[in-house]
């Protein structure tokens, strides 16, 4: 199998020189676990640290995070992709890009400022005429010391009970890995929390949704005339850090929390509205300083895997229920330095070892669904990111 690699470049202080190459097996292999090889370049940018494919072009997106802008390549060949249009201006640490499932928009996240910004797609694929969508409020600015709770602004969620209800599920070996929220924290000016964008999601109906690392919200959108229309959001735990997210059939979001190093549960209610409804704890094995990274789902929706960086790690969550509990299974060695991004392709789990300079494959146990020790590995400068070659 082919996949496409985004990665860091020297203005980031990577090693890399635009978006890569890398063969896993044969080109032509319907399975990933053959052997690994980084085949070079296939298009020069400037820390493309994500890619993205249109669903129906030819056409690549990167997310060019120094220049903080989206460049568009147009597929030439089996291995090559040339500059579609000049690179669109998004905002500050570009990190995200998400195109639309009917391929006439794009949405880019932007850690440095916090923006949300849609942009247009013409008929060639062509990206232009960037909106920022609303500014991102922290949820708790305004909390009042000594007020006893903050509530979430899509649900009205009691934080401290959603803190008890995740100890509860734990169980007694996690219970203390949950933040406690009994008590509120003491006020902090408004703007001593600085918004951090980091991923869009398209929904089914129509919804968009985005997080913001920095201040602990997972917002809803519609995509309108003017850009996004805000459709509300959730507020989780202070501190927590929503990175990454996975949509999940039974209707539920999954979100991996950065700096809590946990997954979330969201789903909307019967009145539309949406609410954390549960969560787990990656496992007894993170350590102080330990950030997840990306989240992602098994073939059969059964396991979620999210990547751990500093112990440098793979979490292993069980999708419990109808998709409304989680249990943690296992913390493995995720056989690279500061796995940044990972893939699954059926038994194959592809890690991006954005420190190591390498990519390396895991067998997945099909049963029990955790990974087995390193298959294969190989050498590729910086990489932050990993597509499937469509």
């Amino acid at each position: 199998m082919r996949f496409l690699l985004g990665g860091y470049t020297a203005d980031m202080g990577g090693n890399g020189t635009g978006i890569g190459m890398l063969l896993a097996g044969a080109p032509d292999d319907a399975l990933a676990g053959g052997p690994l090889g980084f085949t070079g370049e296939v298009a020069p940018a400037d820390s493309p640290s994500w890619v993205a494919w249109h669903p129906s072009l030819d056409v690549v997106y990167a997310a060019l995070e120094k220049r903080g802008a989206v460049q568009a390549f147009r597929r030439t060949g089996e291995a090559s992709f040339v500059a579609l249009g000049e690179p669109v201006a998004a905002g500050e640490a570009t990190c995200h890009v998400a195109v639309a499932p009917d391929g006439a928009s794009l949405v880019a996240s932007c850690w440095g400022d916090g923006r949300v910004v849609r942009m247009s797609l013409d008929a060639a694929g062509r990206p232009s005429a960037p909106v920022a969508a609303t500014v991102a409020v922290d949820p708790y600015g305004s909390t009042a010391p000594g007020s006893g709770s903050t509530l979430a602004r899509s649900g009205d969620i009691d934080l401290a009970a959603a803190a008890r209800a995740l100890r509860d599920a734990a169980g007694d070996e996690f219970a203390h890995l949950v933040p406690d929220h009994d008590h509120a924290p003491e006020a902090e000016a408004s703007d001593s929390r600085p918004s951090r964008a980091h991923e869009a999601v398209f929904l089914p109906g129509g919804l968009i949704a985005t997080t913001d690392m920095g201040l602990d919200l997972v917002r809803l959108w519609r995509a309108g005339a003017d850009g996004l229309a805000p459709a509300g959001e959730v507020v989780l735990p202070r501190g927590s850090g929503p990175r990454h997210m996975v949509w999940h059939p039974s209707g539920h979001l999954y979100v991996v929390a950065e700096l809590s190093c946990e997954v979330f549960v969201l789903t909307p209610d019967a009145s539309s509205t949406w609410r954390l409804v549960g969560g787990a704890p990656l496992g007894a094995g993170t350590i102080p300083g330990d950030t997840a990274a990306e989240l992602a789902a098994s073939r059969d929706g059964d396991f979620l895997y999210a990547g751990v960086r500093g112990s440098n790690t793979i979490a292993t969550v069980r999708v419990r229920g109808q998709g409304e509990s989680l249990e943690p299974v296992a913390l493995v060695e995720a056989g690279v330095d500061w796995p940044r991004h990972h893939v699954v392709e059926r038994d194959t789990l592809l890690v991006a070892g954005q420190l190591s300079d390498e990519v390396a494959s895991l067998t997945l146990d099909l049963r029990t669904g955790v990974p087995g020790r390193v298959r294969h590995r190989a050498a590729a400068p910086s990489p932050t990111c990993i597509m499937p070659l469509v």
